[in-house]
């Protein structure tokens, strides 16, 4: 078997849409510009609320058309905010998307099917799990669809046990006692490939008290509807996975691990279309100086500070999470976002600022990959997204961990009890805790170990996208022959 880039097959049209979020954007460019590099012809479709943003922060040629990968809108079917450069209420999201946009994306199938001349059919599409409605309009044009999830493949298997948690009466809780008497701690040992799990570490969604809860309900209609797709794939490997990969019941369609993303693009964009390697997808504008600004330290010397593109807190978390990095007295870069602070701007002291200017960047945004390849990073301080819990795992990056909602709190508990790379600070947070985690992550016994392990991690993904027995190499060719098949509608 030959490289990624060597799979013969007639030219085909795959329509890509991602959940209108960051974290979902990224990933979903990556698998574009990989089956691109396969020979397909791309159409990736943003909602138009994210298709202005991108063109404010990197400009109208980072959406211009090329000749074999081109741009689409639709609507949200949100009212326009009073932030047009702030991540979008996330319950919001899901229910206005799921209403709304499965017409105009049906009508953006019909107008490409249409177009003719140099763009192909319609033979596939390959949607943002989130975006479910998407199963419909491509069961109705005949076509294949295959669902990307981009979270972990352990926080879907967490969404998959909200039906039984319901069904269980386990959630709703009574009342809201359930967060300080002890319920959270409840041990679920009943979930295959999760052993010891307790209920704090599911999906946060199931923390509420109204049976109608907006997210507990959409997450059951997402994971009903999930098993209408051809296939699910992830932005992971078998061997990080392997347990829960094979925890799934036989009603699941095929799931394949792909990743991670990064390291297939790494192996393949030496040789592929310059002009695509310009086709970038940050909604916030980045920061050259940070770069540069670590090469001036030590391999090994500087934590680094994002809790990425949702996650906010309150002032009162911010500042303690200042004095908890200055007090250690490490080298640190910190992204703090516009909108991180709750209902107001990040307002840091000056003391702060005094005592840590000549070792701490403070800045609004940055290239998150450059950064955690750089050699001077030693730790991560994180929300432990799924897109920065693999970007640390596969540059050796161990990690803080301070999960903000979703599955981030399942990707948190793995991380720090079966990869043996993370270390949890309390929801509560306390300068003290912080100050002890990150001379701990940069210095101790535990941090030691847990960089050991988070370099293994990074030699087993390498192993995982080679050619040619790699699990997530050979995993791709077996997707793109999903995507390639025949339906009928």
């Amino acid at each position: 078997m030959g490289s990624l880039l060597e799979t013969k097959m007639q030219k085909q049209h795959v329509v890509c849409i991602p959940y209108p979020a960051q974290g979902h954007i990224n990933p979903m460019l990556q698998l574009a510009k990989l089956l691109h590099f396969k020979g397909f012809h791309i159409t990736l479709v943003n909602t138009e609320y994210n298709h202005s943003r991108l063109i404010r922060t990197r400009g109208a040629s980072s959406v211009a058309n090329r000749p074999s990968f081109r741009f689409e809108t639709i609507p949200d079917g949100l009212p326009p905010g009073d932030n047009v450069d702030s991540t979008q209420d996330v319950p919001s999201l899901c229910v206005s998307v799921e209403k709304n946009c499965l017409g105009p994306f049906k009508d953006i199938l019909a107008r490409l099917n249409e177009t003719g001349g140099d763009i192909p059919p319609v033979s596939c599409v390959v949607s943002d799990g989130a975006m479910f409605f998407t199963i419909d309009a491509a069961k109705e044009l005949g076509v294949p669809i295959v669902l990307l999830w981009t979270a972990s493949v352990c926080g879907f298997l967490g969404y998959s046990q909200y039906h039984k948690i319901v069904e269980l009466g386990i959630a709703p809780f009574k009342d809201e006692s359930f967060s300080t008497n002890g319920d959270l701690e409840t041990v679920l040992n009943w979930i295959p490939g999760m052993k010891g799990i307790r209920l704090r570490d599911l999906p946060s969604f199931i923390r509420t008290t109204d049976p109608n809860e907006l997210m507990l309900n959409y997450v059951q209609r997402l994971i009903h509807n999930l098993k209408r797709a051809d296939a699910i794939i992830f932005n992971s490997f078998d061997t990080l996975e392997q347990d829960v990969l094979q925890s799934f019941p036989s009603d699941f369609p095929p799931l394949y691990a792909l990743g991670p993303f990064q390291l297939l693009l790494d192996s393949s964009e030496a040789i592929c279309n310059e002009e695509l390697k310009s086709i970038r997808t940050s909604l916030w504008k980045e920061d050259p100086h940070c770069i540069e600004w670590l090469d001036s330290y030590e391999p090994d010397s500087v934590v680094y500070v994002n809790f990425g593109s949702i996650t906010v807190m309150t002032n009162d978390q911010l500042i303690e999470f200042a004095w908890g990095l200055a007090n250690s007295k490490q080298p640190f870069l910190w992204i703090t976002r516009p909108d991180l602070v709750t209902g107001d701007s990040a307002v840091l002291p000056p003391e702060f600022l005094e005592e840590t200017k000549d070792r701490g960047l403070i800045t609004s945004w940055c290239d998150q990959e450059k950064v955690l390849k750089h050699p001077s990073i030693r730790g991560f301080l994180t929300h432990c997204g799924w897109n920065s819990t693999i970007q640390s795992l596969i540059n050796g990056v161990p990690m803080i961990c301070w999960p903000f909602f979703a599955e981030q709190q399942t990707n948190c508990w793995f991380s720090c009890t079966k990869w043996g790379v993370g270390m949890e600070i309390d929801t509560n947070v306390k300068r003290s805790e912080v100050e002890g985690q990150v001379r701990e992550l940069m210095a101790g016994e535990k941090g030691k170990k847990m960089k050991r392990n988070a370099m293994e991690w990074r030699r087993l993904a390498r192993e995982a996208v080679a050619a040619p027995k790699g699990s997530s190499y050979n995993n791709f060719d077996k997707v793109i022959k999903v995507l390639g098949s025949v339906k009928s509608s």
